[in-house]
């Protein structure tokens, strides 16, 4: 890494496994991936900043044959193969009553009166926030040296009833975690320059 005045640089290496060179993989290795790494990659996703500390992501790991059967009809036809060959398969969720962690997670204030009784706010508190801290579980996972194939492509309400009735948990999208086979991956697809997407006023 590279240092100045306090701030580190990651290196070239770093930024092509995080960014650049990591791909989305649909093809997958027989290489398990064990418990222990799925909590370190959360431990590292877990600091990434929320509004107000909310922390309103839940993820179940669907990894035995018997839970992803229990997952299998609820995909769109085109994600089947890749998920039931992905080692592991997350089900990225909120809680929607994740409110009731407020007074310990953001104890200076009374948050979570800011959002008992008001449904409307609570939902899309939950889903925008739990999305980003998807995304720092993508980052997270890739640090540590897993693939990851995030994916829609599912029955959100079947999915919830089967694996989250009665619960506060809703489903947002799904991730594939492991071992890519990088000899099956496509070219990658282009993306849009800055002077596309970005204005600086």
């Amino acid at each position: 890494m590279i240092e100045e005045e306090g701030l580190m640089q990651l290196n070239e290496q770093a930024l092509k496994q995080l960014f650049s060179e990591a791909r989305t993989h649909k093809a997958w290795q027989a290489k398990e991936v064990p418990d222990n790494l799925l909590k370190e990659v959360y431990d590292l996703a877990k600091m990434g900043p929320t509004s107000a500390n909310c922390l309103p992501m839940r993820i179940l790991f669907v990894k035995s044959s018997l839970a992803k059967e229990r997952l299998k009809p609820f995909l769109d036809a085109g994600n089947v193969e890749k998920t039931m060959a992905a080692p592991v398969t997350a089900i990225m969720a909120y809680d929607i009553h994740f409110y009731e962690r407020m007074d310990e997670l953001y104890p200076m204030v009374d948050a979570k009166s800011w959002f008992v009784g008001n449904e409307k706010f609570a939902q899309k508190t939950a889903f925008q926030n739990s999305t980003l801290q998807a995304a720092y579980f993508i980052l997270a996972a890739r640090a540590c040296g897993l693939d990851c194939g995030p994916m829609s492509g599912f029955d959100t309400a079947k999915v919830d009833e089967e694996f989250f009735k009665n619960t506060s948990w809703r489903s947002n999208f799904l991730i594939n975690f492991g071992y890519g086979d990088s000899a099956k991956l496509h070219p990658r697809l282009p993306r849009l320059n800055f002077d596309e997407v970005a204005k600086v006023i």
